[in-house]
């Protein structure tokens, strides 16, 4: 069974998104990452009560279209699977059912183990723990 996890919007303004989301809808923030390497920076987002996560992402190009075909909106949304065995085990069952796998299996800069494939309809899903 997977849960959502988080679902990950891009953000022209991170800082304004983040105290909207905090502001309006008590959403906890965790301390900005910032990968240098990529120029992406995010927050998580967590209700107090608990439930899936929101990810709020910036990053250099913005305000282009990014990789993703994205100005803003919509990048992805992830499913917890429960174990870093089981995203290896579906990553594999996806690759030999034809799926595309953007990336992983593999450990993020922020700690996240996942992996990325395309759906049937070319949406972005993340698989992780």
């Amino acid at each position: 069974m997977a849960l959502i996890e988080h679902v990950c919007l891009n953000c022209a303004d991170l800082e304004k998104e983040k105290s909207f989301y905090v502001a309006y809808f008590g959403f906890l923030s965790n301390p900005k990452y910032h990968n240098p390497k990529s120029g992406w920076e995010n927050y998580f987002l967590v209700s107090p009560d608990g439930g899936a996560r929101l990810e709020l992402l910036a990053h250099d190009g913005m305000g282009k279209e990014t990789k993703d075909g994205l100005t803003s909106g919509l990048v992805h949304f992830a499913l917890a699977l429960g174990s870093a065995e089981a995203v290896d085990a579906m990553a594999l069952r996806l690759k030999q059912d034809g799926y595309v796998l953007l990336s992983g299996p593999r450990r993020t800069g922020d700690g996240y183990y996942e992996a990325a494939f395309l759906d049937p309809e070319g949406n972005k899903v993340e698989i992780t723990v």
